[in-house]
């Protein structure tokens, strides 16, 4: 058995405003949508996340997650200055006794993205 790829799973009652986020404040691309499923995917540099209307069989009154998602990537500082002005602010760039530079942003849901690399 090899694990191949996480692949997030959003729900959201706002599939083409999350796509508009996504695309317009992160970069992202939306590779593929079915607005009669109520599902999209989003890439950007071999990462992917899927958007899709709630689920039926489990209650949903808004998107909650009790974490955040991680993006390890190259450029903070260069990122971070082409999103900052655009997107709410969980907390700036800086850079963490634990070795990463990170800043965190909330998508248009209210779920937490931090994006981080080692420091320098």
């Amino acid at each position: 058995m090899k694990l191949q790829q996480l692949t997030p799973n959003l729900y959201t009652r706002e599939i083409e405003k999350t796509i508009e986020f996504y695309v317009n404040n992160l970069g992202f691309n939306c590779t593929d949508y079915h607005k009669d499923l109520g599902w999209a995917m989003l890439e950007r540099e071999g990462v992917s996340i899927m958007l899709s209307l709630p689920n039926d069989h489990l209650p949903f009154d808004k998107p909650a997650f009790t974490g955040s998602f991680y993006f390890y990537m190259e450029g903070v500082h260069k990122y971070w200055e082409a999103v900052k002005d655009e997107v709410e602010v969980a907390y700036p760039l800086e850079s963490f006794d634990y070795g990463m530079t990170e800043f965190a942003i909330y998508d248009n849901n209210g779920y937490m993205l931090q994006f981080g690399e080692a420091a320098e």
